[in-house]
């Protein structure tokens, strides 16, 4: 009997990735499982989510520590929100571009916190800094974040009562520092950027 043709085709292995590219995808495998365990994540749990061997990890990170290290630095880079605000179409209404702004950054500072929240609560500690990956300390990545915000503001700069870069910071600050009233729901997107625009005044859009 003749064998279905499937089995006669031998598969094809996947490309081989450079350890930078593996390195990456371990990273982004093991990003959501620290949000969920923590430092208590092991490095098999991390191995069987990636659909790779344990050895591999092992193979572009010293140890777990590194590999938690190198997460919270992905955490902390400011690289996928700076992409998310220059894709932001700059032709829209300002309100539209900033709500779209502001939920693209409030997105960055919860996994921001997320990451390091949970490995500060798990009991991970760290005397070095972790750097960043594809990015820069708080400092720079925190100037380069303005910058993208202030390149959304640019087309309105005449009617700005300041520079847009003085602007975009105010904006970035107001996003990083919005107080949680417990017993006040939170502020909408749309309605954080109407009251940054026009003022906590009733009708101060009118």
């Amino acid at each position: 009997m003749t064998a279905p043709r499937e089995n006669q085709t031998t598969r094809r292995r996947a490309p081989g990735m450079s350890p930078e590219q593996r390195r990456a995808m371990i990273i982004q495998t093991a990003i959501p499982l620290i949000a969920e365990y923590g430092a208590a994540v092991t490095t098999a749990k991390v191995a069987r989510a990636a659909g790779i061997g344990e050895g591999t990890i092992f193979r572009v990170f010293a140890d777990k520590d590194e590999l938690l290290q190198a997460c919270l630095a992905e955490a902390l880079s400011p690289e996928h929100a700076i992409r998310e605000l220059g894709a932001i179409e700059v032709s829209q209404p300002l309100p539209d571009r900033l709500a779209e702004a502001a939920q693209a950054l409030q997105a960055h500072l919860s996994r921001m916190g997320t990451i390091a929240g949970s490995l500060h609560a798990s009991g991970h500690r760290s005397g070095k800094h972790p750097g960043t990956v594809r990015g820069a300390g708080r400092e720079e990545s925190t100037t380069r974040i303005r910058a993208a915000l202030a390149d959304l503001l640019e087309p309105d700069t005449a009617a700005l009562r300041r520079p847009p870069e003085q602007i975009a910071a105010l904006f970035f600050g107001l996003l990083f520092t919005q107080p949680h009233m417990e017993d006040e729901p939170e502020l909408t997107t749309q309605e954080l950027v109407e009251v940054f625009l026009h003022g906590a005044l009733a009708g101060g859009a009118k």
